[in-house]
């Protein structure tokens, strides 16, 4: 498929489409002729196989933020496979580049498909023109659409893991962020467990969504479009939150966009400071992730520089926490014990920092040879019949987890020259980390920049900012066609 704008030699085939689709009330040519080669006017045409199948036109008037879509039309024989919804794209993007605010249209009261085409890019029907189309004797609805660039009120839907999050904002700033976990449901199974996560996300999320339009004190009809994240994450799970946004998108006519969880957990800083100041690393720990970014736009220019090989920080607390007896989740529960501990009475090892390592993996993580470790330090204790040293298990552990993600963090920040940290993820709950990166930033000379904890762990606002930075942009709505990536990589900003 391709788009492109019309020229004088098309003329001929976008009259016979036009004749082909409008039998009744087909424009002349002389007067498809004079709206072609008009200054004022824009027309596009689609082509499959480098055949115009269909084609589209729009005014706008210098001066004026009102623009209108004149006309537009694809082959019969080539309806329903999207070039409609090309062709409405090229249009409304056009309008956006041209400084449109708002966008008018007229469609036959008996053409319910178009319509439904209209609602996805966010028109609505404003008026009626009684038989305005003759000789059939039909009415025309009037439709509009706000296009809301500065301060659009977006909603955001997260359901990548065990956390069903619905948040909203309106440009930069947060009108409500509701978190329903299902964290209590794992517990049993000492993690989280997939088909639980993805039965408890069908559960929460219109007690969610509901609780959330309460307390920004809005309706669905004064959202302006829905965010959602479409990975990385488990695949049962992406799929209720996605299915739960198409399903208000084609509801309501909002446009959707898919967006990636990881470059939403940096976009949080916006709600926290009101941007994301770049370039920055980010350092993104959690249960599922634990990832090194390098990001020099949070929309374009996202780069990996390093992740886990195996456990995620956030999985290896999870189980070192088992290994001590201790409940899920781990990391709050290692956390409190290892507060009486030594964090130097035992020197675990520290994955992947080896000199040996820094060339194929100088910033990627690994933990599954520290849990081991920890394992076998129990083992041979309770071996020999010794007391087990939780405290200081727990707080060496700790130490060991820290100390390897915020070295390799402000290593990035040293070998790319950027004065700038930013954390994220829930284990940034972790009052080590916290600690530890404020002592360590400091010295190096290394701006911090922590969201606060509800921003930090997996949430529907971060989802929505992120959401509200690409419309803010001029970035296109997502084709729905998009679907759960389980392993979405982190350059692939919007899907």
């Amino acid at each position: 498929m391709q788009i492109r704008e019309a020229t004088e030699k098309d003329l001929p085939t976008i009259m016979a489409i036009e004749l082909e689709c409008f039998a009744n009330d087909a424009w002349s040519e002389d007067v498809m002729f004079s709206e072609l080669m008009a200054k004022h006017t824009f027309y596009a045409v689609v082509l499959e196989q480098e055949q115009i199948v269909g084609y589209g036109g729009l005014s706008k008037l210098p001066g004026s933020n009102q623009a209108d879509i004149q006309t537009i039309a694809t082959k019969p024989a080539a309806r329903g496979q999207g070039f409609g919804r090309a062709l409405m794209n090229a249009l409304t993007s056009k309008a956006k580049e041209l400084g449109a605010t708002e966008i008018f249209l007229e469609v036959r009261a008996d053409n319910t498909v178009a319509q439904k085409l209209y609602k996805v890019f966010g028109f609505k029907k404003i008026g009626v023109r009684k038989s305005y189309y003759q000789p059939d004797n039909v009415d025309a609805f009037v439709m509009k659409t706000q296009m809301n660039y500065s301060e659009p009120i977006v909603l955001g839907i997260e359901s990548s893991c065990d956390e069903t999050g619905i948040g909203i904002v309106q440009g930069n700033k947060l009108l409500a962020n509701v978190i329903s976990s299902s964290m209590e449901q794992h517990a049993i199974f000492g993690g989280v467990v997939p088909e639980v996560a993805a039965r408890a996300h069908l559960e929460a999320l219109t007690p969610v969504l509901d609780e959330a339009l309460n307390k920004a004190n809005i309706s669905l009809d004064d959202i302006d479009a829905i965010a959602v994240t479409n990975g990385p994450g488990l695949a049962g799970a992406l799929m209720v939150g996605i299915s739960a946004a198409k399903a208000l998108s084609v509801a309501t006519g909002k446009p959707i966009y898919a967006v990636n969880h990881l470059v939403g957990h940096v976009a949080a800083d916006v709600l926290a400071n009101g941007e994301v100041v770049t370039p920055t690393i980010a350092l993104l720990v959690s249960g599922g992730h634990t990832s090194l970014l390098l990001v020099r736009d949070l929309l374009t220019d996202v780069q990996l520089l390093g992740e886990t090989i195996d456990d995620a920080a956030g999985e290896a607390f999870d189980k070192v926490a088992r290994v001590l007896g201790l409940a899920y989740p781990g990391g709050p529960q290692i956390d409190r014990v290892a507060k009486d501990g030594n964090p130097t009475a035992i020197r675990f090892p520290r994955g992947l920092s080896l000199p040996k390592d820094m060339q194929e993996h100088r910033y990627d993580f690994s933990f599954s040879g520290l849990k081991t470790a920890v394992a076998r330090y129990v083992e041979v204790l309770e071996d020999k019949g010794e007391p087990v040293p939780l405290a200081d298990i727990a707080a060496s552990f700790r130490e060991a987890v820290v100390d390897v993600l915020l070295s390799k963090a402000i290593a990035a920040c040293k070998e790319y020259k950027i004065p700038r940290l930013l954390l994220g993820g829930g284990v940034t709950a972790n009052a080590r980390l916290r600690e530890a990166a404020a002592l360590r930033c400091e010295f190096e000379e290394i701006e911090l920049r922590i969201p606060p904890f509800d921003l930090c762990t997996d949430n529907g606002a971060m989802i929505a900012v992120l959401g509200a930075q690409l419309i803010m942009s001029g970035a296109e709505p997502s084709n729905l066609s998009f679907g759960a990536n389980s392993t979405l990589q982190v350059t692939k900003v919007q899907s």
